[in-house]
């Protein structure tokens, strides 16, 4: 395999030296379902030496390693939600599969674009937990580091052991990661195996006194980003495939890293994916053979746990997950790839303009798939701020706290709005439909500094996406989007 890489910016050429990387591979084809449902495969390949032996290689700049994806997006249309979240979730500080977008060859023929990245594994670079070797059977070394996968079966080694709780008509089904099951001894079975049921124990057993027994087991924290990845993309496949729990030596279980995100953001017309509103932690209402394990919707019936997601989510929107940067992101990709994915769907003709599974929305052209992907989200992020306001005690000042400038959002009837103005003096509070229409403008008196006020809509109001907008002397002080409920 060679790669031709001659640095940010500047073009490639298949005439041109393969100066990054010209070496042995192996590699096979993979997927659970894109691998019969898509005529573009995805690849797993191994960097090897002249002998056959693992080869550590830095790829496009990644840190060495030797175990790589090629990843095809083909259903993605926008070719990015991948990438997206993934970058998404990294600013959050965890770590994420490292990505760069490519177009393959294969035998000199034309691929398309697709996108190396980084299979999950233990190493520093990647999932950085102690190593666990065959010899770590008994105190501290026996209790990590481990990976566990929650997935379907197909393309693995099976099911390596089922929770002793049903979810709703199945129970979950659990995989050794790491070590891999033909590798992982049976002290270390038992270890890991026991941890999780205890976790799940102290989860279906918990009273939420107060006491919160399931803390000793895991990293609430690291629970509350995931769901919030999962959640904010509405990933149907989320917590119930491709979800991964690690756990360090002396750690607590963690979830992560994420994985596998290319159904999201309304690109699923089953599970209701293609939805703005509601939860994927609930969607166990449907009957499915992979189940959301219980303990999302028991972690949601602790008040504690939810007013640290809705202060998390509080505290992102204003900086890693605002609107502002999401489209800033989103936008940077697109811009990437607006020569490559010309290519690309000259390459695969029959994919612009026609539904593949399991499509929801079908665009004539690649900027309205990616236009119609970039309302969705807003949609999208207006509805969780809605959902997750962080609800102050008496003794907290909201300004301090980050509260969103308008809540609750979504709403029914009644708006609060809090900003900040220079001055004294009359303002108004200007209601716009989606047609950039002006529906309503209703007077506000404004006082300098922080100030909160309540804005009452109509009961004629429609349902559906408007921008409120607070001016004073002809100077705008906030514009934001808001969701009228039915």
């Amino acid at each position: 395999m060679g790669i031709i890489w001659n640095g940010p910016g500047k073009r490639n050429a298949l005439t041109d030296p393969k100066n990054d990387y010209n070496g042995n591979i192996a590699i096979e084809i993979r997927g659970s379902s894109s691998q019969d449902l898509f005529p573009k495969k995805s690849y797993g390949f191994e960097t090897r030496s002249s002998d056959g032996l693992d080869l550590n290689a830095s790829l496009l700049g990644m840190p060495l390693e030797n175990d790589w994806i090629l990843y095809a997006p083909y259903t993605d249309k926008t070719m990015i939600r991948d990438v997206l979240t993934y970058t998404l979730d990294a600013s959050l500080g965890h770590y994420a599969p490292r990505c760069r977008f490519v177009e393959l060859f294969v035998n000199e023929k034309y691929q398309g674009v697709y996108v190396l990245m980084e299979k999950i594994k233990r190493d520093k670079n990647r999932v950085d937990i102690a190593k666990l070797l065959p010899t770590d059977n008994t105190g501290e070394n026996l209790t990590g580091g481990y990976i566990i996968k929650i997935d379907k079966t197909t393309g693995g080694t099976g099911v390596d052991w089922y929770s002793t709780f049903v979810n709703n008509s199945n129970s979950t089904t659990y995989q050794y990661h790491y070590p891999k099951s033909d590798e992982i001894t049976f002290e270390q079975k038992s270890y890991i195996q026991k941890y999780i049921r205890d976790m799940e124990n102290a989860l279906y057993y918990e009273k939420f006194t107060g006491t919160g027994s399931y803390h000793q087991y895991l990293n609430d924290s690291s629970f509350i980003d995931f769901m919030i990845i999962n959640e904010m993309s509405r990933n149907v496949d989320g917590y119930r495939l491709s979800s991964y729990l690690y756990k360090d030596k002396n750690g607590l279980v963690n979830c992560g890293p994420i994985w596998d995100f290319n159904l999201t953001y309304g690109n699923a017309n089953y599970f209701n994916g293609w939805q703005t509103t509601g939860f994927v932690y609930e969607q166990n209402l449907v009957k499915d053979n992979n189940q959301v394990p219980f303990w999302w919707k028991k972690l949601m019936s602790d008040k504690a746990y939810v007013q640290k997601l809705k202060k998390r989510w509080t505290e992102i929107r204003e900086h890693e997950f605002s609107d502002q940067r999401i489209n800033y992101v989103t936008d940077s990709l697109v811009s990437l790839l607006s020569e490559a994915q010309e290519r690309n769907y000259q390459r695969w003709t029959g994919v612009i303009g026609k539904y593949i599974w399991p499509n929801y929305y079908v665009g004539q052209s690649y900027d309205a798939e990616v236009s119609w992907m970039k309302g969705w989200i807003s949609l999208r992020l207006a509805y969780l701020d809605g959902m997750w306001p962080y609800e102050y005690t008496e003794d907290e000042d909201p300004v301090v706290v980050n509260a969103p400038p308008v809540y609750p959002n979504p709403f029914t009837d009644q708006l609060n709005i809090q900003l900040s103005a220079l001055v004294n003096g009359p303002g108004y509070a200007e209601l716009i439909n989606q047609g950039g229409m002006l529906i309503r403008k209703s007077p506000v008196e404004i006082q300098k500094g922080q100030i909160k006020f309540k804005f009452e809509a109509s009961n004629t109001l429609v349902p559906g996406l408007y921008v409120i907008r607070i001016t004073q002397n002809h100077v705008v002080l906030l514009t934001q989007k808001i969701v009228k409920r039915p």
